[in-house]
Order: structure tokens, then sequence, then C-alpha cells
């Protein structure tokens, strides 16, 4: 069959996913994407005179602060000995200079009043951009993760548990690079990958899924953001207002709230109060009722379609948030800038947060999708 290349993270779905690979007679080598310095004993590779397989070096920026979630020295630990258990080579990418990038985006984002999503932006810039580099650096066919999506007669859809669906976060990869992905957990649901896991005695079947942004390692976000940036951050202070425009209070950072946060807003309104928005010219967090949250459509920008742009319908469904639902809606792309589209939904949608993925669907295929504006 073809040589695969798989990003093992120690988990129990990329681990699966390697005997499954396996199963159907394919090659794997499998990499750990290390971000942090943490893991870097543990995913030292030792020499074993193979020299058709190098390892991607990268710039190490003496940091320890990336380093949790997908990418810390037990997961690493986790990853080479599945390795070592299916006899197959295991490498380690250094890519704590490229991770950079995904740590300059999440602080700017959120100094710009924006929420950021770095895991879709890690799928498109890392797992499925650098990861490639690597594959072809190897003579790989296919490049392969744990991610619960599907691949249909060459198109990315849903997975099949749709309770872990995480085709969203896979909308930002190259047309061209899909027909070389392999996901071969997508077909199955999470229970059936467990017991898979527990009957080739893995050790890993009962491994929790990461849920945390990895470098975030403590505290909130912004004390992660005000840390990296202190100077902007400091910035960033102001006043709580209303939709109406009173003046309610006030907060030491706007970097601290995003688009439909209630909670932790350190306001007593007597009733339930939402972010509404966040207008970091002013540094006014404004605030409302529910139905103020409620948003008839928005507009996306750096788009990156999986089809056609002429070939895309114009009635479709968009998901904004990953642990969300497509919502009925129609879309427009701009005829002259097709990195550009409108959505207008059948039913008012809450919380259209400015830095989100919006991803568009037909049916349980992902047309592509864009950045909200």
């Amino acid at each position: 069959m073809a040589r695969v290349v798989l990003a093992m993270s120690g988990g129990v779905d990329s681990s699966v996913a390697a005997h499954l690979l396996l199963e159907a007679g394919h090659e794997v080598v499998g990499v750990f994407m290390r971000h942090g310095e943490e893991s870097s004993e543990v995913c030292k590779v030792e020499d074993t005179g193979n020299t058709s397989l190098p390892v991607l070096g990268g710039l190490a920026q003496g940091r320890a602060d990336h380093k949790q979630g997908c990418c810390t020295a037990s997961d690493a630990a986790d990853a080479r000995r599945v390795a070592a258990r299916m006899d197959i080579p295991f490498y380690a990418l250094d890519l704590q200079a490229d991770f950079r990038r995904i740590v300059d985006y999440f602080v700017d984002d959120y100094l710009s009043g924006r929420t950021p999503n770095p895991c879709v932006r890690c799928n498109q810039w890392i797992k499925f951009g650098r990861l490639f580099d690597y594959a072809d650096g190897v003579d790989a066919e296919f490049v392969a993760t744990g991610h619960y999506a599907q691949l249909v007669d060459g198109e990315l859809h849903r997975g099949l548990d749709s309770t872990k669906d995480q085709s969203y976060a896979l909308f930002g990869i190259r047309r061209d690079r899909v027909s070389r992905m392999l996901l071969p957990v997508g077909g199955f649901e999470k229970t059936r990958i467990r017991e898979i896991a527990s009957s080739l005695d893995l050790g890993v079947a009962g491994k929790k899924d990461s849920q945390e942004i990895c470098f975030v390692t403590q505290g909130h976000h912004s004390d992660f953001v005000r840390a990296r940036e202190p100077k902007r951050s400091q910035r960033t202070s102001g006043n709580f207002v209303t939709v109406d425009g009173e003046v309610v209070g006030t907060h030491r950072g706007y970097e601290a709230f995003t688009v439909g946060q209630r909670k932790k807003l350190g306001i007593a309104m007597g009733e339930p109060y939402f972010v509404i928005r966040i207008e970091p010219e002013t540094c006014n967090v404004v605030i409302g009722k529910k139905d103020a949250l409620a948003s008839q459509g928005l507009i996306a920008s750096e788009a990156n379609w999986l089809v056609d742009p002429a070939d895309l319908p114009t009635d479709v469904a968009v998901q904004i948030r990953y642990n969300g639902q497509p919502k009925p809606a129609r879309m427009s792309v701009d005829a002259g800038d097709p990195d550009r589209f409108e959505v207008v939904f059948d039913e008012p949608e809450l919380a259209v947060a400015p830095g989100q993925a919006a991803v568009v669907y037909h049916g349980n295929r992902v047309l592509g999708g864009g950045w909200i504006r």
C-alpha cells in the first residue's frame, strides 16, 4: 500500500489510527509534533542508522510555556511507547518556531477585540501544513491524523460520531491536499475507538480528550495574553457599557472577554447580561440582555474553499463555533473577491463572535469557510 505519515499525539484517537492504518496494509511513520521544551528529552530520536526519514528541525525559543494539552512530555512518552508497541518508526518534529506564529496570532486577536481559534489555525498552518512538508521529505503519499471527520469520494465530510465531529476545525486545509489526507477514526463512534484501544492493550484507552488551549498552561487566557504583551495590555482597561450607552462599571482589560460571555463579568446587573461586542478603539465592553446577542448574519473573509467557488450553492448550513451546530442559511460570495462571503441565517444566531471561523456545509460535506469579521 502507501507510506503514511501519522501525527501521533499520544492520545487514544491517533494511537488507534496507527493500528487501523497498519491493518489496511499501509507503511506508517509516526511523528510527534513537539511544541515545547518539556517534551524535548523524551522526543529525542536515537540513531537507528536509517537516514531516509529525517527529522525536521526548528529554532528553540528557550521557553517552557507551550507545554500542555496535546504536546506534553507524558503525551510524547505515550506516543513513543505506542509506536514501539506497533513496531513503527517514531520521530519528533521540532516545531517551536512554527508554533510561535500560533501564539502571536492568539495574543494579537485578543488584543484586537476578537476571539481567536488557535486549534483551527494549528490544523491549517502546522498539522496539515508543516506535516505535509515532512511527508514530502520522506516520500510519503499521505498524511493522517486522529481527527473525527471523514473523506467520502475525495470530499471532506463530518465524522460519523456527531458528538465528536471535528470537521469544523479542518476547513482551512488547502484544497489540493485533501486528496492526500487519511482520517482513519472518522468512520467510528468514539466508544468503539476506546474499545479497540482497550483490546490492543495500548494503555491509552481511558485517556481523557484534550480540551484546553495547549499553550495556556495555567490561569485564565487573559493572564497569558498580559504576560506575553505587558505593554499593549496596559492600554486595554475601560468601561462596561450597556447597549443603551450607560456606563455601569469598569474592567481591567477587554482581552478577558468574548462575545456571548455571561459568567465572570465581575459586575452585578440583577439579571443575566452578556458581552454583546468589544470595542478596542474605546476599550468598552458592551453588555446587554440575551436578545441583544442575536444576529441575522455575518461577513467572513480569508475564505478557504474546498470546492470551486463558482460551484458553491446558496442554500447551505453554517457553523460559527467549534461546539456548535451548522444552522440553515443563505450564502453569497463576493463576485470580485471569492475570499469574502456573506451569510444570512434563516433564524437569528446568537453570539456571532469576530475572530471565530464560519464553516460552510452542504449536508455533511464541508465546502470551506472563513473568519468572521
